[in-house]
């Protein structure tokens, strides 16, 4: 069900979170582990439970390698929000497989998250604009909708990691972008471990996974990959298109 956020200041209003989180501070404590050496799984343990407990969302497209991060976040806090980007061009597959492992991990708080009627009417009525200008359609279906949703939350958790393009090659455990802090707790995993890890887990795998497709997004977008092609390339095959635009660049190294 597509429930909104509390906003920033109806949270602070009720909790009085505002006197006693400082964002840039959190991420100085949550980059220092990563600089002593901690990996990911611990940071987003010590930021769940100590440094942003209520402060962070999660934000998921059920997808390929969606499974193992879920499953740890169900581990330490169910309840955490899940955000889903409802963009109406998903395979139907992935629906139902997020609706299955909502319901396998546990998770209280998946929420779906769709860009407003009225803005799509008017800016992509035929439905049609993935194909002729497949940045705006992103901008109208993603990033919109995930701006507004994160005015709410002083930091969010992504399941990038450096092995599924070149732009993510350097990726940290922590970012921030002056406001609002990210983190990747998976930054290091290649897909051999996330395969491990799901078998170990006993997570079942994206339905669409088995008909070659190592990475998912929205139907009209993404295509079946060979067995030498990287992950990625199926996703917006044919342009030079890499991301959605979700993905910030950190202000802060």
């Amino acid at each position: 069900m597509d429930v909104p956020f509390p906003d920033r200041s109806d949270r602070d209003h009720h909790h009085g979170w505002a006197d006693r989180f400082d964002p840039m501070e959190g991420y100085r404590r949550l980059r220092a582990l990563e600089q002593d050496g901690a990996d990911g799984c611990s940071i987003l343990d010590h930021a769940l439970r100590s440094v942003m407990p209520g402060r962070l969302a999660a934000v998921s497209s059920f997808g390929a390698e969606s499974a193992v991060l879920l499953s740890m976040i169900a581990g330490i806090d169910p309840s955490l929000p899940v955000v889903f980007l409802d963009t109406g061009k998903h395979f139907p597959e992935t629906i139902a497989y997020r609706d299955e492992l909502a319901s396998r991990l546990g998770l209280l708080d998946v929420r779906d998250v769709a860009p407003d009627v009225a803005t799509v009417a008017e800016r992509d009525p035929t439905g049609e604009l993935w194909y002729f200008d497949p940045d705006a359609c992103c901008a109208l279906r993603k990033v919109e909708p995930l701006d507004r949703t994160l005015a709410g939350f002083d930091g969010w958790i992504s399941g990038r990691k450096r092995h599924q393009a070149a732009t993510r090659s350097a990726l940290p455990f922590v970012e921030f972008d002056g406001r609002r802090i990210k983190l990747n707790p998976l930054a290091d995993w290649d897909s051999a471990r996330v395969r491990d890890e799901m078998a170990r887990r006993r997570l079942p795998a994206h339905p669409l996974v088995e008909r070659g497709y190592p990475s998912i997004g929205c139907s009209v977008c993404t295509r079946a990959t060979g067995a030498r092609d990287h992950d990625r390339s199926g996703r917006w095959a044919g342009s030079a298109k890499v991301e959605c635009g979700i993905h910030w660049t950190p202000a802060t190294a």
